[in-house]
């Protein structure tokens, strides 16, 4: 299941291709009805993202595009395939896209790229599923597994994965990595940042115990080869609930807790806990959240997640892709809602380190995103980080247009 980028002349190739199968889905496909469903997949999207770090002198300024195009192919009760091509385009160099070279910038993590970023054969049918070769995973809230899809190159792996109900109510999920490919691309400066080689296994469980209550229990043994210092056992158990008290007040509440240690070819001795606790109340459509999450560190290593959509936990500056050796206390509250068609939010982070009395700062975020007309969402996002002493400051503005059929 191993597999190498092509030569940059034929993912060239492959990129034309790719806008010709896009401009054919788009212009000779019929739109899906509730009747039959197209065959083809075709995300566009372009981004700005807009990075004042203090730690360099320039800002980064970068204008991407990205096309993916996939096709489903059905045959025989229950099986199916699945071809999905990806192109990124950069518009412009001024940022450091990990591959690019242009380190007096700061980093937007969108290189340029051409690759086979889905090829499955799957089967689904009433108590079973499972796919084989390279895909898209998304396991839970994607904390401990996802495809970081905020990168315009996402993350999928070669896999087998394997998902049923053996029992009413019960769903599992059992999946073997064999390859990892990030976001970062094999074009990436940094070796340890391209696609890397693994032998690992998960399995997550999730138990419907009420229609508003679950418990699920995960484990998850990560064998780096590339990169021993990201092995790993971890094993964690969580609870998801909510009950509406009438047709304008909801409460909901999450929590979890896990304990990672060392594993295989890991060369640290270590012993870490993580938990998360988030409830939340909806009144009249608007959600209020407040939560804590904790990454214990022990001095010389923090609890790591790096499988994860990361983007998504601990502030959208990206301060926290990595825990510090030190761990991370994330307390955060955030309003959330929708006015007309928008959707908004705005998040609170304060940061600590969850080892020591270290504060590490503070952060703000906020989105607004809208449906437009023929297929398309805007998105304005924003993140401002403020170091008490752990990094610099960081703000990052983004403008996203995306379409997707």
């Amino acid at each position: 299941m191993t597999s190498q980028n092509p030569p940059r002349p034929v993912r060239a190739a492959l990129a034309r291709v790719s806008i010709g199968l896009a401009a054919l889905a788009l212009i000779g496909v019929p739109v899906a009805s509730a009747q039959t469903a197209s065959p083809w997949r075709v995300d566009l999207r372009y981004r700005f993202e807009q990075v004042d770090d203090d730690a360099l002198v320039r800002d980064a300024k970068a204008h991407t595009v990205r096309l993916r195009v996939g096709y489903q192919h059905s045959f025989s009760p229950g099986w199916r395939a699945y071809l999905e091509g990806e192109h990124v385009e950069s518009l412009n160099g001024e940022f450091n896209s990990t591959a690019n070279g242009n380190t007096g910038f700061p980093v937007v993590a969108d290189p340029e790229d051409t690759e086979l970023n889905q090829a499955w054969l799957g089967y689904a049918g009433e108590r079973i599923e499972g796919r084989l070769g390279r895909q898209r995973i998304l396991i839970d809230n994607h904390r401990f597994l996802g495809n970081v899809g905020w990168r315009q190159n996402e993350q999928t792996y070669d896999a087998v994965w394997l998902a049923g109900s053996p029992l009413p109510g019960l769903r599992a999920q059992y999946g073997y990595l064999n390859r990892v490919h990030r976001v970062f691309s094999d074009a990436a400066i940094n070796p340890l940042l391209r696609e890397r080689e693994h032998d690992s296994h998960f399995v997550d469980l999730d138990y419907a115990v009420a229609p508003a209550l679950k418990l699920g229990g995960y484990v998850f043994l990560l064998k780096d080869e590339d990169a021993p210092a990201d092995s790993s056992s971890t094993w964690g158990v969580r609870a998801v609930g909510s009950r509406a008290l009438n047709d304008r007040i909801k409460l909901a509440v999450r929590g979890e807790y896990a304990r990672q240690s060392d594993y295989r070819n890991q060369p640290l001795d270590f012993g870490l806990d993580y938990w998360r606790l988030e409830p939340s109340i909806t009144l009249k459509g608007v959600t209020f959240k407040t939560g804590w999450e904790r990454l214990d560190g022990d001095g010389s290593k923090g609890f790591a997640t790096p499988l994860a959509t990361l983007h998504a936990f601990n502030g959208w500056a990206d301060r926290f892709l990595a825990t510090p050796a030190d761990g991370l206390d994330d307390r955060f509250v955030g309003v959330s809602g929708s006015l007309g068609k928008a959707s908004w939010a705005v998040v609170r982070h304060e940061f600590d380190a969850a080892r020591g009395s270290a504060d590490y700062g503070h952060e703000w975020d906020a989105s607004l995103s809208y449906p437009l007309p023929h297929g398309l969402t805007a998105l304005v996002k924003l993140a401002d980080y403020q170091s008490d002493g752990f990094a610099t400051d960081v703000s990052k503005f983004w403008f996203q247009l995306e379409y997707r059929r």
